[in-house]
């Protein structure tokens, strides 16, 4: 059974930092492209950057610069740095994957989500 467990989410004044961590289980990571998705309210699920097997990474262009994707494949577990972080950035965000390897939604697996919310 694939499992995707998100952790590190909170509250957080704008332009400070958090990290958000996804341990996964039941599938290949290794050999699996990770994405981080968000979805602020009353809006859609919006790809926000991905990780392929060979570590290369992708943003979307309103995060490039500021969050950065990395993985630990000894450890089954992505990670998603966010810094200088907006009011915009306020969402939940969920660690995806499919088995075609596509970066962007819909996905086959997905998370439970960890809420952000950048607020002062």
């Amino acid at each position: 059974e694939v499992q995707l467990v998100e952790s590190g989410g909170g509250l957080v004044q704008p332009g400070g930092s958090l990290r958000l961590s996804c341990a996964a289980s039941g599938f290949t990571f290794n050999a699996s492209v990770m994405n981080w998705a968000r979805q602020a309210p009353g809006k859609g699920l919006e790809w926000v950057t991905g990780i392929d097997v060979a570590s290369n990474t992708y943003y979307t262009a309103s995060v490039k610069g500021r969050f950065t994707i990395s993985r630990d494949n000894a450890k089954n577990t992505v990670y998603l740095q966010m810094n200088s972080l907006k009011s915009d950035a306020t969402a939940v965000y969920y660690c995806a994957t499919s088995r075609n390897r596509r970066l962007d939604p819909p996905y086959d697996f997905r998370g439970q989500g960890a809420q952000v919310t950048v607020s002062s």
